[in-house]
């Protein structure tokens, strides 16, 4: 029998992701995008597999392409629609465009040939026209202006990005110069394109737009969306909700309201209703997204706010229009929801782990979904059947590795409140042993530590290299309820730092603790929560912190691109109450700070721009405090490419190993 291995970040790499799960429109089949990785080459590819829903092995659907995704069945069944860039005919793309392929197999069509790129997309139920989001210079007129100045600024020689927007940069990149996203409708035969805002002053909101922002009726004759209603485009702003009737041109408001934020509508079957995810914005920045529902020309209303959980989009309705599905954070895991508009109260379907992505075809269901002990495996529900796993693209290769335990643990945290925590164990945990401590400590502040494999900071690759590993879900942590949490709003840091000292506290009263090797790690609000935690917890608690992209100086902050979310976080923009905002900010406290620090960041991050991480850094040197900086030029917020990934871990674990302390005795 052979043994098996512990994981590492080399095996990591070598999973196959899956992502993007569509159905067939009969339910007998799902396409599914598969990513995989070289080491030596340092690039992906990604291709499209065909897995059927009774079971049986996948089949290759693309091989041609090296970002082959989004793929969607046509209504008809007939073809499956995907955004890729390849060389067809001659002629390779400059942008991503929009490809058909017969589900039987065959070449991929391209369909599209619009300069300016293709976003996302949607299929109109009649399976000739397909619905597109691409970023336009809107002053233009027609597909052949849109191409001459697209090659105008392709071909242009000056660098500088000018812009009088407030919105103009999101994530890692600056938005595309004097552009705005309008959708479009593609006739797949001709390949004709008709820009449906041309001439107005629509469009669709700035941050990633996807396919979730609009929707198309049943008889293809209306199309309704989200926008943002203000003059100046900001992220933060409300946005409200239009229909377009596409035979007259007309446009009319469905939902408006200043204090609302509507996204993701979704059409019923019959066409005479509208579910969209509603928060208000008015009441409280952090509130939850709820359901809604409007008809045109009826008052729009709520109908999920008596259930304390915030509802993901997309949506989907069931055939019969009487429930929807979305998925919903419940402690630490996501699970996919039937919610019925009869009893206005939700059912799990498909319980988590995570479930990544679904898609509902009659009374088919199919979920891609992970786990800390596993990677995203696709499954599908038949009726009132328990879900099948329809896929087993990974199972060989983890057939060699053992995975740690894993525990779910309530401790009790600031407040007096119950706070729950991971904790995963090392393969072949010994009671009898003795193990280091590794807080893993998320970022948001409004996310979880879920249930979910998590390549970039992967809990079974820290476990495997023999510590015990401890994700605790402090407050502010999405999943445990509103009041749990709004409860850290204008008080960063506070009931958080409570909450993972009571984690460390737990650690430290089990008899296979080693109290002298406790570390701490975090990544963007876990960043922040180990520099707040340099400068206020005594040296010699932990023997050293790693801080990935973590916010360090709340007023340099300001350069990030959400910067109008500040002050409704800690209460105040800097120019008018200075004193709040450096009372909650890392670096008021450096003068405490003594504890050992792997400071790491990324030059495209503009979440939290990498002079966060290099003040921190400095500072620490300046005091004369032991620190080491890693700095990648071409990383934004996560470490995404495979040889920086696998020196991220390895320096992460040599910094860990230099400073231990206990290990070090023991040898």
């Amino acid at each position: 029998m052979t043994k098996k291995k512990n994981l590492t970040v080399d095996d990591i790499w070598k999973i196959e992701r899956i992502g993007g799960v569509s159905l067939s429109p009969d339910g007998a089949q799902a396409v599914c995008a598969v990513t995989r990785f070289t080491m030596d080459d340092n690039k992906s590819a990604s291709s499209l597999w065909l897995l059927s829903t009774f079971g049986g092995g996948p089949r290759q659907l693309t091989s041609c392409g090296e970002k082959d995704g989004q793929a969607a069945w046509s209504p008809t069944g007939e073809r499956i629609a995907f955004v890729a860039r390849r060389e067809q005919e001659g002629r390779k793309d400059d942008t991503p465009q929009i490809y058909v392929i017969a589900p039987d197999g065959g070449e991929a069509r391209r369909v599209s040939d619009f300069a300016p790129g293709i976003d996302a997309y949607k299929w109109f139920p009649d399976g000739k026209r397909i619905a597109f989001i691409s970023w336009v210079w809107p002053g233009l007129k027609g597909t052949k202006a849109q191409a001459k100045r697209f090659k105008e600024f392709q071909d242009r020689k000056e660098t500088a990005y000018i812009t009088s927007e407030a919105h103009y940069r999101h994530w890692d990149r600056n938005l595309p110069m004097e552009r705005v996203p309008h959708l479009h409708v593609l006739d797949v035969a001709t390949g004709r394109v008709r820009d449906l805002f041309e001439g107005t002053d629509f469009e669709i909101p700035r941050a990633d737009p996807d396919a979730n922002g609009f929707d198309i009726s049943a008889d293809g004759g209306r199309i309704v969306f989200a926008f943002d209603p203000a003059k100046e485009k900001q992220n933060s702003n409300c946005k409200a909700l239009a229909e377009l009737q596409l035979r007259s041109g007309n446009f009319g408001t469905l939902a408006l309201d200043p204090a609302w934020d509507f996204e993701a509508p979704r059409y019923s079957p019959d066409g005479r209703t509208i579910a969209f995810l509603a928060r208000n914005q008015g009441r409280k920045h952090t509130m939850p997204t709820w359901l809604a529902l409007v008809q045109p020309g009826d008052p729009w209303r709520v109908v999920s706010d008596t259930w304390d959980h915030a509802v993901h989009a997309p949506l989907r309705w069931s055939d019969e229009g009487d429930a929807l599905f979305f998925t919903a954070e419940d402690r630490g895991r996501n699970n996919l929801y039937r919610f019925g508009l009869d009893t206005l109260a939700a059912e799990v379907v498909v319980a988590g782990g995570w479930v990544q992505g679904f898609d509902v075809a009659g009374d088919v269901i199919v979920t891609a979904a992970d786990a800390m002990s596993h990677p995203v495996r696709v499954s599908a529900r038949r009726g009132a059947q328990a879900p099948q796993r329809i896929e087993r693209f990974n199972d060989d290769l983890l057939a060699e590795f053992r995975m740690g335990a894993v525990e779910d643990v309530t401790v009790t945290g600031a407040q007096g409140d119950p706070v729950q925590m991971w904790v995963i164990y090392p393969p072949g945990f010994d009671r009898k042993k003795k193990y280091p401590l590794l807080h893993t400590i998320h970022g948001g502040p409004h996310a979880a530590s879920g249930d979910t494999f998590h390549y970039r900071w992967n809990n079974q690759v820290f476990a495997a290299k023999g510590h015990v590993v401890v994700g605790v879900n402090y407050h502010g942590s999405s999943g445990f309820g509103y009041d749990f949490l709004d409860s850290i709003t204008h008080h960063w840091g506070e009931f958080e730092l409570q909450d993972i000292e009571a984690g460390t506290d737990w650690f430290l009263k089990q008899p296979w603790a080693d109290k002298k090797r406790v570390f701490a790690s975090g990544g963007s609000y876990g960043g922040y929560m180990v520099a707040w935690m340099n400068g206020h917890v005594p040296a010699g608690r932990y023997n050293a912190y790693v801080c990935h992209a973590g916010c360090f100086d709340f007023t340099a902050l300001f350069s990030d691109d959400a910067y109008t979310w500040h002050a409704k976080e800690l209460g105040a923009f800097y120019w008018d109450d200075p004193a709040k905002v450096d009372a909650q900010s890392p670096h008021t406290f450096a003068r405490a700070m003594q504890t050992p620090t792997l400071v790491i960041h990324g030059a495209l991050d503009f979440r939290v721009p990498d002079q966060q991480g290099l003040a921190y850094y400095n500072t620490l040197k300046a005091k004369g405090v032991d620190a080491r900086l890693m700095w990648f030029p071409d990383e934004n917020h996560w470490i995404l490419k495979p040889r920086n990934s696998k020196l991220w871990y390895g320096e992460f674990f040599d910094w860990l190993k230099r400073h231990d302390k206990g290990a070090k005795a023991k040898r």
